[in-house]
Order: structure tokens, then C-alpha cells, then sequence
């Protein structure tokens, strides 16, 4: 008798557990969804019911107004020459062409330091490794110093070059570099291959997860970008990121809440597609560095 209420007491103290972790995770879970709702709902809303002191969920009056402003420019607030549509499709070429250079130059710069023997390699991957604990933002000004000397603002590569070399990036690939058999490579050098051979033949092709899982930081940090196109960019209407102009619909003059709103669910758009399709990487992802 007093062993099954023992029994019966653990599966109701399993029960309790397990009804408490679902009601931590539904409430983190409105936490975290509810914002993001409420400015896609919002984005809907009419100007002056997006301002009004009295608080609706969803809007009384639904409107695609907002969405057709903002791609066809008819804001005060758009600087002279430049386009949402445009800085759009500029964000993303940046974004997609310092994703394939960031590949390419932190995985070679991996692979250097996980396989390769040449003198002074662990005095410099001893200063690569500080610079992870130095923030960004603490090297802005040097950055700008430099590009301003090689007369490169106002310039596509501005917004592509000083970005590309993340050591985070490098520091991820050399790890999981390292815990790759050496008899693949013993065996290719054997056979006559190069070591650039054996980086794109064997490394390349069993990278595919690091690459997607560091791939979707890098664009998602282009993406993002806004203080550095802030410094390097002014007056070249051409190159102008989303994130730099979503910033001019809030200035001195006021706060274009509906060009605001609507801009930010455009904008919100890549990023949130790429973690859905993305979600089985990422979960390998956790395994990779779990086990490493």
C-alpha cells in the first residue's frame, strides 16, 4: 500500500513538473511573440489610429496604405533620391555578397590554423583569439580612419570589406576542423593531392552545417547593419541599407509611425524565412557545439 503511494505521489510531482515547464515556456512564448504580432497587426492601422491614446489590438479599419506609401516613396520623411525598393535589394546584395566572402575567407583562414604548421602560428592565433573579447564598437573609429585614408566611403566596398574577416567565425570553423579525422587527409596527400585540394574536396563538403549556422549570423549582421553604413554612407542615394533609412522616419519633425511599422514587418520578412527553412541546421548546430 505505501508503494503505491509512493508511486502515485512521483507520477503527480512528474505531472506538476511537467504542466509547470508548459506554462513557463506558453508565457515565454507570448512574451516573445506578442511584440512582434502587434507591429505586424499595427502596420495595418490607419496613421491616426496608430496614434491614438486608446489602445486597439487589432485595428477598426484595415489598410493597406502604409505598405503602398512606403514602396511608392510618398513620405516627407524618404531623403531626396533615395528608395525603399532600392535600399532593399542593395541591403540584400551586400548582404549576400559578404555572406560568400565571409565563407570563403574565415574557413581558409580556419583550415590554416586547424592543419596547417608554419612559423609564428600560435603567436598570431593567440592575437586572433583577443580579439574576440574587444567589442565592435570599440574599433569604429579606427575602421573609419582607415577607409576614410583609402578613400573608399561612399562606396560598395565600404560596406562589404571591413566586415568580411569575423574571428568568431574563424574560431567556430577551426574547432570543428580540428575534430575531423586526419586519416582523410593523410590519405588525399598520399594520393597526390593539394592542400587547397583537400579543403575544397574533403572539408568544403562536410562543412555544410557550419557554413549555414555561421552563414545566417553573417548575413543576419549585414542585414542589421545600421552604425557603420550611418558613417560610411552620406549623400550616394544608391547605396543607401534599409536600416539607414528606416532611421529617417523618426527626426526632429516626428515619428512616421505607419511608414515606421510597415517598414520593419518588410524588413523582419528574410530574416524570419531563413530560420524557418534553416531550423534543422540550426539544431545540428547545437549538437556540433555540444559536442565540441
Amino acid at each position: 500500500m505505501q508503494r503505491v503511494k509512493t508511486v502515485n505521489k512521483a507520477v503527480v510531482m512528474r505531472a506538476v513538473g511537467t504542466a509547470l515547464m508548459w506554462l513557463v515556456g506558453i508565457i515565454l512564448l507570448v512574451c516573445s511573440v506578442f511584440p512582434f504580432l502587434w507591429v505586424v497587426i499595427s502596420s495595418f492601422k490607419p496613421l491616426a489610429e496608430i496614434q491614438s491614446i486608446t489602445f486597439h489590438f487589432f485595428p477598426k479599419q484595415w489598410t493597406a496604405e502604409n505598405y503602398a506609401n512606403l514602396f511608392a516613396g510618398n513620405s516627407v520623411y524618404f531623403p531626396r533620391g533615395v528608395s525603399f525598393v532600392r535600399s532593399l535589394g542593395m541591403t540584400f546584395l551586400v548582404s549576400v555578397i559578404a555572406l560568400v566572402l565571409s565563407l570563403a575567407v574565415n574557413s581558409l583562414a580556419a583550415y590554416a590554423f586547424a592543419r596547417l604548421e608554419f612559423p609564428g602560428k600560435k603567436l598570431l592565433w593567440a592575437m586572433y583569439a583577443v580579439n574576440m573579447f574587444v567589442p565592435s564598437i570599440a574599433t569604429l573609429i579606427p575602421c573609419y580612419y582607415v577607409v576614410s585614408k583609402l578613400n573608399m566611403l561612399n562606396n560598395l566596398l565600404v560596406l562589404i570589406l571591413p566586415g568580411v574577416t569575423y574571428v568568431w567565425s574563424i574560431f567556430f570553423y577551426r574547432q570543428y576542423y580540428l575534430g575531423m579525422p586526419r586519416s582523410l587527409e593523410e590519405a588525399a596527400l598520399m594520393d597526390g593531392c593539394s592542400r587547397f585540394g583537400i579543403y575544397v574536396r574533403i572539408f568544403l563538403p562536410m562543412s555544410v552545417t557550419p557554413f549555414i549556422i555561421m552563414g545566417m549570423s553573417v548575413f543576419q549582421g549585414f542585414w542589421n547593419s545600421y552604425i557603420w553604413p550611418s558613417m560610411t554612407v552620406h549623400g550616394n542615394a544608391n547605396l543607401y541599407q534599409v536600416n539607414q533609412l528606416i532611421a529617417y522616419f523618426r527626426n526632429s519633425q516626428g515619428t512616421a509611425w505607419d511608414m515606421l511599422l510597415a517598414s520593419t514587418v518588410i524588413t523582419c520578412i528574410p530574416l524570419v524565412v531563413i530560420l524557418m527553412l534553416m531550423q534543422k541546421y540550426i539544431m545540428q548546430g547545437i549538437k556540433i557545439t555540444g559536442i565540441k
